[in-house]
C-alpha cells in the first residue's frame, strides 16, 4: 500500500494530484524551486523539500535530487504529473531502483513513445527525412521528439526559412525539456486536434475511456478541450478506439494514458502517445464519474481494473485560464494576483489569491470544468460562470474564452469550422474591447468618491459647484450631484440608484445594472454581469518623466534577450513587422518586432539582459518623423 507520495511537479497539477492522496488519506510531499519557495502546491504538502538549481526552471528536471528528496521525506512513491519528467524513461529506472513506486507505465513504454519519431516508426508512420524535403513537402512542421505542451514547434511555410525555424526549435526544446532532437512532418492545415484516454492495468485489462477534442489552441497549446468530441461519426471513432488499443498492447501499457490524433477528411492522422496524465484530464473524470489520479494509484498499488469501465454520462468542457494577453501575441503576464474565483464549476488551480505570477513557468492559472447533460448546457454554463468570474491581478484571456464559448461555430459545434486554425481566423474579432467601459469608468470615480467619505443626496447648494474629474485610461468622467441628483457630462440616460465604497448601481436607460469596483494602487477593476473592466486611474496631474518618447519599443513581458536579429544595430534600416530580438518568458521564445519601418536610432538590448515589462528595448524613428 503507498502511504506517501511525492509529485515530482509543480503547479496546479501538483495540487490536483495532491488533492486526490488527501481524499484517499495518502501523505504528500512537495518539490519546490527557489522561485516557489512561496507557491500553492508547497503549501498544500504535508512536507516539501527544496531543490537547488542552476535556473529555476531547470530545477525539475533533476531526477537525482527529487529521488533523494522522496527518500529522504519518507515518500515510498512519485507521481511525475505533466511536464517536466513525466514521460523521462531514465527518471521512472530511478525511481524504482530506489526502492519507490512509479506512479506511471513503465520504463519502456514511455522510451517507446517519448520521442515522436520512434513512436510514429512504432506505429508505421515514420516522419520525414530532412535531407529529402522539397517545396512539395510544404507546408512543414518542425517538432520538438521530445515533451508537449506546443514548445519546439513550428511551422513552416517557406523553405528558406527551415534551417532558422529549425535552430529556434531545437533551443526552445532544449531549455523545456533538456532534449533538443526535433523532427519534421506534414503540416495538416484544417485538422481538428482529437484525443483518446486510455487506463490500463498489470492484469491486461485495457479501458477505452472516449474522445476529447483539443482543436482551439494556440501556439500548439491547447486552450478549450472537451469530451466527448462532437460530430466524429462512429467510423472515425471506431478507428480513434481501435488504433489507441493497438498503442496500448505494442508497449505494453499500464496506467493512464493518451494517443493524440489530427482528424482531418474523415481520416484519422496518429500524431503521438502522451505516457502520463493530461491537462485535459478532467472533462474525461467528469463524463465517466471517474478520479483517473486514484485509478493511476491503484494501478501502481497492483490492483486490477474492472472488466468494463463506466459508461459515459452528458458533456463536459475545460477552459485554461492563462495569464497572457491574447491581442498582443498571446504575451504572457506577470504580477500579483489579488483575487481568483470562479463559481458553479470545477477549478483546478495553481494559484490562490496573494500568489505572484513569475516568469519562469508555463502562465496556466487555472483550469474551468462544467459538466452538463448536453453540449449546449455545458458550454453554457462554462461561459456565464467565466464571465462572472472575479479574477484580478495580471491580464488573462479570460474575455476570449467567453467569446470562444460563445462563438457560432464552436458553440454550434460546426465540425467543418472545429479546428485547429480556429484563432487564426477569429482572434480580431474575440479580442475587441469589453463594451460598456464608459459606465465602468463613472462607476469607478462614484465608487472612489464614497471611499473617500463624499456625499451622495442630503445637502445641496445655490451655487453650482465645479464637477468632479476622474480621467480612467482613455475615459474622462466629469460629474456633480446636484438637488436633481447625479450630473454626469455625456451620460445622459444615466441615473444613480445607489453607491458605496466598492459597489454602485446605475440605471442606464431605465434598466439597473451594479459594479463591484476594487483598486489595487492605480489599477481598478469593475465586475459586471456581462465581464469585468479593467482601468487605470490617472493621477491629476503627469509627470512629464513618465511620457514615453514616440517610437519606443517596450518590453511586452519580463524575460531575458536570448537574441539580436543578424544585422540589427543602431542606425540601421528596418520594416514594420520585421523580428529584432526575441525574449525568453514562461519557457518560450516571443519575438519582438518593428512597430513601423524607419530608422533604429537607439538599441538597448543585449543577449542574456534580464529585462523587466515597459523596459525600453530599442527606439525606432518612423519615416513619417524622419520626413
Amino acid at each position: 500500500m503507498i502511504e506517501s507520495v511525492l509529485v515530482a511537479n509543480r503547479g496546479e497539477i501538483a495540487c490536483r494530484v495532491f488533492r486526490t492522496c488527501r481524499e484517499l488519506g495518502i501523505a504528500t510531499v512537495a518539490v519546490f524551486s527557489d522561485a516557489d519557495a512561496g507557491a500553492l502546491h508547497v503549501r498544500e504538502a504535508d512536507a516539501a523539500v527544496r531543490l537547488p538549481g542552476a535556473t529555476p526552471a531547470e530545477t525539475y528536471l533533476r531526477g537525482d535530487l527529487i529521488v533523494k528528496a522522496a527518500l529522504a521525506a519518507g515518500a515510498d512513491a512519485v507521481h511525475p504529473g505533466y511536464g517536466f519528467l513525466s514521460e523521462n524513461a531514465d527518471f521512472a529506472r530511478a525511481v524504482t531502483a530506489a526502492g519507490l513506486v512509479w506512479i506511471g507505465p513503465p520504463p519502456e513504454a514511455i522510451e517507446a513513445m517519448a520521442s515522436k519519431i520512434r513512436a510514429k516508426e512504432l506505429m508505421g508512420l515514420p516522419p520525414l527525412n530532412l535531407a529529402d524535403v522539397t517545396e512539395a513537402n510544404l507546408p512543414l512542421l518542425v517538432k520538438a521528439t521530445a515533451g508537449g505542451g506546443g514548445r519546439g514547434m513550428r511551422v513552416v511555410r517557406q523553405l528558406a526559412d527551415l534551417d532558422a525555424e529549425l535552430a529556434a526549435a531545437r533551443a526552445e526544446a532544449l531549455g523545456a525539456f533538456g532534449d533538443g532532437d526535433v523532427f519534421v512532418e506534414p503540416y495538416i492545415e484544417g485538422g481538428r486536434h482529437v484525443e483518446v484516454q486510455i487506463l490500463a492495468d498489470a492484469h491486461g485489462t485495457i479501458w477505452v475511456l472516449g474522445t476529447r477534442d483539443c482543436s482551439l489552441q494556440r501556439r500548439h497549446q491547447k486552450v478549450i478541450e472537451e469530451a466527448p468530441a462532437p460530430g466524429l461519426g462512429p467510423e472515425v471513432s471506431e478507428e480513434l478506439h481501435t488504433l489507441a488499443v493497438r498503442a496500448a498492447k505494442a508497449t505494453d501499457y499500464r496506467g493512464a494514458g493518451t494517443v493524440e490524433f489530427l482528424v482531418a477528411g474523415g481520416r484519422a492522422h496518429f500524431l503521438e502517445m502522451n505516457t502520463r496524465l493530461q491537462v485535459e484530464h478532467p472533462v474525461t473524470e467528469a463524463v465517466f464519474g471517474l478520479d483517473l489520479v486514484a485509478l493511476q494509484l491503484r494501478i501502481a498499488e497492483g490492483e486490477p481494473l474492472a472488466a468494463t469501465p463506466p459508461a459515459a454520462r452528458g458533456h463536459a468542457v475545460e477552459a485554461r485560464l492563462y495569464a497572457e494577453d491574447p491581442a498582443a501575441g498571446w504575451a504572457p503576464q506577470t504580477g500579483p494576483i489579488h483575487q481568483l474565483a470562479v463559481y458553479g464549476v470545477r477549478l483546478d488551480r495553481g494559484y490562490a489569491d496573494g500568489d505572484t505570477v513569475g516568469v519562469h513557468y508555463d502562465p496556466m492559472l487555472a483550469k474551468a470544468v462544467a459538466h452538463a447533460p448536453t453540449r449546449a448546457d455545458a458550454v453554457r454554463k462554462l461561459a456565464r460562470a467565466l464571465e462572472r468570474a472575479r479574477i484580478h491581478g495580471p491580464a488573462t484571456n479570460r474575455d476570449l474564452l467567453v467569446r470562444s464559448l460563445r462563438h457560432p461555430d464552436f458553440a454550434g459545434a460546426d465540425a467543418a469550422r472545429l479546428d485547429t486554425g480556429f484563432y487564426d481566423r477569429n482572434l480580431t474579432d474575440l479580442t475587441t474591447a469589453l463594451p460598456g467601459a464608459e459606465f465602468a469608468a463613472l462607476a469607478a470615480a462614484l465608487a472612489d468618491a464614497a471611499a473617500r467619505g463624499g456625499r451622495f443626496g442630503g445637502g445641496w447648494r445655490n451655487v453650482p459647484s465645479q464637477p468632479q474629474v476622474k480621467r480612467y485610461g482613455e475615459h474622462e468622467v466629469r460629474y456633480r450631484l446636484t438637488r436633481r441628483g447625479l450630473e454626469a457630462d455625456g451620460y445622459p440616460q444615466v441615473r444613480l440608484d445607489a453607491v458605496e465604497p466598492g459597489r454602485v448601481r446605475l440605471d442606464i436607460d431605465g434598466v439597473v445594472r451594479e459594479f463591484t469596483v476594487s483598486r489595487y494602487g492605480s489599477t481598478v477593476f469593475v465586475d459586471t454581469a456581462s465581464g469585468c473592466h479593467v482601468l487605470t486611474a490617472h493621477p491629476r496631474f503627469t509627470d512629464p518623466s513618465d511620457l514615453v518618447a514616440p517610437g519606443s519599443l517596450l518590453a511586452p513581458m519580463p524575460g531575458v534577450v536570448v537574441r539580436v536579429a543578424d544585422g540589427v544595430e543602431e542606425g540601421c534600416r528596418v520594416r514594420a513587422g520585421q523580428p529584432l530580438l526575441w525574449l525568453e518568458a514562461m519557457k518560450m521564445e516571443h519575438r519582438v518586432v518593428a512597430p513601423v519601418s524607419g530608422t533604429l536610432t537607439a538599441l538597448h538590448a543585449a543577449p542574456g539582459r534580464q529585462v523587466e515589462v515597459g523596459a525600453l528595448l530599442a527606439v525606432v524613428v518612423s519615416e513619417d518623423e524622419e520626413a
